[in-house]
């Protein structure tokens, strides 16, 4: 989706509809991503797609490997 990150309407429309295309991605049962990250774009739908206890779990293994938080920080996880 290509926009003008100098106009702030435009944002908010893109917001809007990447907000609907996942909704209904996960509501036929799909998946936010695949071979690519989830990055900033989807990082905030996680939640949606999986449960809580899978969100701590990938949590609690991102700590084990990145103990200070500095690899990619808030890249792929819901904010908490």
């Amino acid at each position: 989706m290509l926009l003008n990150p100098d106009e702030p309407e435009q944002g908010k429309k893109a917001h809007h509809c990447l907000y609907e295309i996942f909704s209904l991605v996960l509501a036929l049962n799909g998946t936010l991503t695949g071979e690519h990250g989830v990055g900033l774009e989807k990082r905030d739908f996680v939640d949606r797609e999986l449960d809580a206890i899978s969100l701590e779990l990938m949590r609690n293994i991102k700590r084990q490997f990145d103990p200070n938080g500095i690899l990619n920080p808030d890249k792929m996880l819901p904010l908490v």
